[in-house]
């Protein structure tokens, strides 16, 4: 009888390395990194526009924005810009134009505007 005990262990032992033998699920493809989704084509130069003071700022069209859009976004921004949100610690903005979203860093000579679809502006005082 004792043959008969080791059955059904014998049974289990080969039922299990059977489980193994599978081939491993292919991997998932690795996710973009956000490096490469945040790369943007070199951008259209746009001209200038005004900014704080009558300072000169270059327009810059990032990705699906076109210089029109791009020039007028920014010429509102500085218009609608207050002497205390310039003179903010924490820098200029965020300012809403539309569906725009613009600011810079303190003493940052870049005014970037975005919107929530991925487009892009960018203004460098000269």
């Amino acid at each position: 009888m004792k043959t008969l005990s080791v059955l059904p262990a014998a049974f289990a032992v080969v039922l299990l390395s059977g489980c193994g033998a599978d081939p491993a699920p292919a991997a998932a493809p690795p996710p973009s990194s956000p490096a490469a989704a945040a790369q943007a084509p070199a951008g259209t130069p746009c001209g200038e526009v005004a900014g704080l003071q009558g300072a000169k700022n270059k327009v810059v069209a990032r990705g699906k924005t076109d210089c029109a859009e791009a020039t007028q976004v920014l010429t509102d921004y500085f218009a609608k810009l207050t002497p205390a949100e310039a003179a903010s610690p924490q820098g200029p903005g965020p300012v809403v134009i539309g569906a725009w979203t613009c600011g810079s860093g303190p003493n940052d000579p870049v005014t970037s505007c975005s919107t929530e679809d991925e487009r892009q502006i960018d203004a460098t005082r000269s």
